[in-house]
């Protein structure tokens, strides 16, 4: 029996994944970090088990409704865990956030900004003063009625529905219409309504073109259809639809991702005509602060800002400064975390998961906790290295505060700074989850099995030699680009090498790349002289050397559990087959659909083939549980009796990518899709692994293992956003070897990235900066890595100069 002034989180038998029954001791109070391999347990053990345990002894010590939920959501697989305090998990959330997120609703600065122009700004003479309801985009009482609080509105015009007006209604002058029946059917409508379809398009009256593409008549007539040979067609009452009224009609409304992209291309995004982008009532437009509106503060950086309101707050009166003093700190933890480049209005879903874990951990500092063990998911995800002490300064004052900060973590400047290290290992899934080191950060120095250990510990003779940076064999160019804060700036893309794009957070690195660049490269691929990319730019040169653009970013590969590695990969379409091959299959009439949990039949119907029912928490967020019928399983018992070479489709999904390549040995089409999964570092993943469980940086790879199992054409550029997130040091070597391959092979490759390790093997750099926002989006120094090491300007040199020395 443990004392209650224990001052450890005792764990014992922990078995949750590929635990194998750990005991670990860890000391309250400190900063402890969970280091390993990808896939060696330490999120199991953090994340899967402390965390998880946390979070059960707080349903149980509340409503009797919540307890109820326990059993569904499930307990941890552990014996035991002793002296454990309430827990706040930090994830880096897998799901995307919605379109009316944004910086200001995840840090709650909007809530104070709305409170500060509700009472103390300067309302018009004689108007009402409004409540802070008024001022937020996301009410009935804020939002504009034109835009619905969303800033934009989606408009069409004649260019677009009609891209050739040489051709007549009837071969399909409006391109926006459907194809197949429905499209025939409009048709016919119009030439029931009188209109000439085939005439030219541009021979038709004006008034005539402006009715048939825009109006919002829905007139129903009499078709008679002309009757093909051998097919009796009766007359029907058919009902007219304008091209705008389709398209937009569509895209609000249709369930499929292809129509609505095929509806997105004849339309265009134009700020709302009524706001003017401000997503506000004109009343709340009419309010100021400091001679601002408060869409004109909450679109500033955080960093400006604040200067605007230290000036205006200073000398006003008592409740302005009150409110300013609070927003003014807040702010403060924001910009400390190296995020004063964001703006209150810059909406969720455009930001990576680094950063939105780090807004959320400026938030968790202000709450003013203590005695909480806080579990974060790579806070580090994302981040500069200048930007890393000042991360390390803040998880340094929340224990301070009286708190255990938990951390899992691969980069290595955070766990030199550790009070406490659990090192998990020594391989992934079943090689792993097992505790090689729990104590301070130098006693790794004797763990000889340890992945970790010659990272943490290098050692000067097992250094890999620099190798001699490639010459490049030709170069895109880019000329006056002009994108976000990035402005008439001229770059340089070398081809034939490995080119790595380095900057603080916010400097401009995705627009260049992952906009610019990829939007150029995408436009000439698709026959577009100047579409998105080339917008952007003055001008665009050498665009013609690439025969095919490949761009990995790190968006979630499916948004539910029913997408999963399997599925993504088409590995899954493979594997039904064999099941449909077996004997028993076949004796039942089971073709390869039986084996989809996708569709009815041979899936669980309670859970609808997911594995998995959603728990509504009410006062939580809500949560996934195990299914109460199939357990997970997906599919009904009777799918469940065929089995190949002793195992059932659910098992199968159940393996291992490692233990899956064993498996299907001898299947080449399996083996193909495995061997690349293998190729980058994903082999402790599970075949039906759900996307949702998935970080970024394992979407990412994903996404590479899919392309490289492709027959390659031509040269390829491959563009990868951050493609070491959320890797170990040994597995970033894995992935390395990879992408340079791809290099040796006549391909391209440009990636974004923070890993100095990884820019000092590039050929090329490319640094912007030198700070974030408006500090930021020019290219300072650019060269070889050893080139741009020596550079003054850069924030990024003293960081990649020490790399290059070790």
């Amino acid at each position: 029996m443990h004392s209650p002034h224990d001052p450890y989180v005792r764990v014992s038998g922990a078995r949750e994944h590929n635990l194998q029954d750990v005991h670990v001791d860890i000391p309250r109070d400190t900063l402890t970090v969970f280091t390993g391999v990808s896939g060696s347990g330490k999120s199991s053990l953090a994340f899967g088990t402390i965390y998880a345990e946390a979070q059960r002894r707080y349903f149980e010590s509340v409503a009797p409704y919540a307890r109820r939920l326990i059993h569904q959501v499930g307990a941890p697989a552990v014996g035991e865990i002793t002296g454990l305090p309430p827990a706040v998990s930090l994830e880096q959330r897998r799901s995307a956030p919605g379109a009316r997120s944004s910086v200001g609703t995840v840090t709650t600065l909007s809530n104070s900004l709305r409170m500060l122009f509700s009472r103390a700004g300067d309302h018009p003479a004689g108007a009402e003063r409004l409540d802070s309801d008024a001022f937020s985009p996301n009410t009935a009482a804020g939002a504009c009625p034109e835009c619905h609080g969303l800033g934009r509105i989606h408009r069409t015009d004649e260019e677009l529905l009609v891209p050739d007006p040489s051709l007549s209604i009837r071969d399909g002058a409006i391109a926006a219409w459907p194809g197949a029946w429905q499209g025939k059917n409009l048709r016919d409508v119009l030439d029931a309504l009188g209109y000439d379809v085939d005439r030219p398009w541009r021979e038709l009256e004006a008034e005539d073109r402006e009715w048939i593409l825009f109006t919002d008549e829905q007139p129903v007539v009499t078709v008679h259809p002309v009757r093909d040979a051998g097919r009796i067609q009766r007359p029907y009452q058919g009902t007219y639809m304008s091209a705008r009224r389709y398209v937009l009609h569509t895209f609000a409304d249709t369930k499929s991702r292809t129509l609505r992209a095929k509806a997105e291309r004849f339309l265009t995004s134009v700020p709302c005509p009524v706001c003017g982008g401000s997503r506000l009532r004109p009343e709340a437009m009419a309010v100021t602060f400091a001679g601002r509106t408060i869409a004109e503060l909450a679109a500033l950086p955080l960093s400006a800002l604040a200067e605007v309101l230290s000036g205006a707050g200073a000398g006003g009166e008592e409740t302005a400064r009150v409110l300013t003093a609070d927003l003014l700190a807040r702010i403060e933890t924001v910009t400390e975390l190296g995020l004063g480049y964001l703006s209150l209005d810059r909406t969720a879903p455009t930001l990576s998961s680094g950063e939105l874990q780090r807004l959320r951990l400026a938030t968790q500092l202000r709450s003013g906790l203590f005695g909480v063990v806080y579990v974060l998911d790579e806070p580090s995800a994302g981040l500069h290295p200048a930007d890393t002490e000042s991360l390390l300064g803040v998880l340094g004052r929340l224990k301070e505060a009286g708190n255990s900060v938990f951390v899992v973590e691969h980069q290595m400047d955070v766990v030199r700074r550790a009070d406490w290290l659990v090192d998990v290992g020594p391989l992934a899934g079943e090689h792993g989850g097992r505790v090689l080191h729990s104590g301070p950060p130098e006693g790794l120095a004797e763990v000889p099995e340890s992945a970790t250990r010659r990272f943490l510990f290098p050692v000067e003779s097992e250094a890999t030699p620099l190798r001699e940076p490639r010459t490049p064999t030709g170069w895109i160019r880019l000329s006056g680009v002009e994108r976000h804060n990035v402005r008439g700036v001229d770059a340089a893309f070398p081809l034939g090498v490995f080119t790595a794009v380095t900057g603080v957070s916010g400097s401009g690195k995705s627009t260049l790349v992952g906009q610019v660049l990829a939007g150029a490269l995408a436009d000439r691929q698709a026959g577009e002289e100047a579409g998105a990319g080339e917008r952007f730019c003055a001008a665009v040169s050498g665009l013609e050397a690439v025969d095919r653009l490949v761009q990995v970013d790190q968006k979630p590969i499916g948004r539910t559990p029913r997408s999963n590695l399997a599925t993504y990969t088409g590995l899954f379409d493979t594997v039904r087959k064999l099941f449909a091959q077996t004997e028993t299959a076949r004796e039942r009439g089971y073709t390869a659909g039986r084996f989809s949990f996708n569709v009815s039949g041979g899936r669980c119907e309670t859970c609808q083939g997911e594995g998995f029912v959603s728990v509504e928490l009410l006062f939580l967020p809500s949560t996934y549980a195990p299914c109460p019928d199939c357990h997970g399983a997906r599919y009904n018992p009777k799918t469940l009796e065929v089995t190949l070479r002793g195992l059932t489709i659910a098992q199968v999904l159940d393996l291992t990518v490692e233990s899956a390549a064993s498996f299907f040995a001898g299947t080449p089409a399996a083996e193909r899709a495995l061997t690349t999964l293998l190729d980058v570092g994903l082999g402790y993943l599970r075949l039906g692994q759900p996307a949702t469980e998935l970080s970024g940086g394992e979407a990412q790879r994903i996404k590479l293992a899919s392309e490289l199992q492709r027959t390659r054409r031509g040269h390829t550029l491959y563009l990868l956003d951050e493609p070491t997130t959320g890797l170990h040091p040994a597995d970033v070597e894995v992935l390395m070897r990879q992408l340079h391959g791809l290099v040796d092979a006549h391909n391209t490759v440009v990636v974004v990235e923070h890993d100095m390790a990884v820019v000092a093997g590039a050929d090329q750099v490319i640094d912007l900066g030198p700070g974030g926002g408006d500090r930021g989006g020019r290219i300072v120094a650019t060269g070889t890595p050893e080139e741009v090491a020596r550079s003054a300007e850069s924030r990024t040199a003293p960081y990649l100069a020490k790399a290059l020395r070790s």
